[in-house]
């Protein structure tokens, strides 16, 4: 648990490093990173928790609040124990960061929300690389057996699935995969004059197929409520914002012809 926690940190950690230089590269008052910090922690912890009560275990917190809203465990002789929070959605945690990020665009650095999430997308990819770590050394996420020669055995974690046997790191798979996509964005950021929004719609591509494709290799996440043939709740969650990053790297296209259009109908 130590050493999730320890990632996290260093995600939240190495975001504000970046988001300084960018800030300062730009000559933007880096004052308004101590806010765009907090937004962007409470937005992150807030999301992912909700995410993961609606999305994976429903059922089992809807008797369990105190359990759901507040990082205690309870146990039937001893009371409730401080264990942190077992369960964070990484789907809704990007819902969080939407909102929270729109709030800090909005209310703080007075500028569109599509100029923060081209940036701040970038630091979050990077975050994901040490939260997917993190997941590794906290037994979570495991994938499917096989008999590849990295798999791995994840001893604290097979008690729930009955069998020791050697599975997809898939924590693993993720991180490397979000260590590409960080490299990506981060050079398009510095050598690519692209349009607004280009950057964020190129991360939610990237980042949710990405996630698409791991999860055939994934156990089930708690109690799935959402299944679609072969499809699992990771992979339904992920095509909307598939389909949003697509959306948003056609949205300049999509201005130009307005506007050509309605230069037409007045010409």
């Amino acid at each position: 648990m130590r050493g999730y926690s320890f990632m996290f940190f260093l995600a939240f950690l190495s975001g504000w490093i970046l988001m300084n230089l960018f800030y300062r590269k730009e000559r933007i008052e880096t004052r308004s990173l101590d806010s765009l910090f907090i937004y962007t922690v409470l937005g992150t912890i807030i999301g992912a928790r909700f995410g993961h009560i609606l999305f994976y275990n429903l059922i089992f917190f809807k008797n369990h609040c105190m359990e759901a809203f507040f990082p205690v465990w309870e146990n039937p002789k001893e009371g409730y124990e401080f264990i942190g929070y077992r369960g964070l959605s990484s789907h809704g945690a990007a819902i969080g960061l939407i909102i929270s990020n729109w709030l800090y665009s909005k209310r703080i650095i007075k500028k569109p929300f599509l100029w923060i999430s081209d940036r701040i997308c970038i630091p979050i990819t990077l975050g994901g690389v040490f939260v997917r770590i993190g997941n590794f050394f906290n037994y979570e996420i495991v994938g499917k057996p096989t008999d590849l020669p990295w798999a791995v055995k994840f001893i604290k974690m097979d008690r729930e699935y009955g069998k020791l046997v050697p599975r997809h790191p898939t924590q693993l798979y993720e991180s490397l995969a979000d260590l590409c996509i960080f490299f990506i964005l981060l050079l398009i950021f510095h050598n690519k004059k692209q349009y607004l929004g280009y950057i964020t719609g190129l991360f939610f591509i990237l980042l949710w197929s990405v996630r698409f494709i791991i999860e055939f290799v994934k156990e089930p996440q708690g109690r799935e409520i959402l299944h679609i043939s072969i499809l699992n709740t990771g992979q339904l969650l992920s095509i909307p914002f598939i389909i949003l990053g697509f959306f948003i790297m056609g949205l300049e296209k999509i201005c130009q012809y307005y506007e050509h259009y309605k230069r037409t109908i007045i010409l």
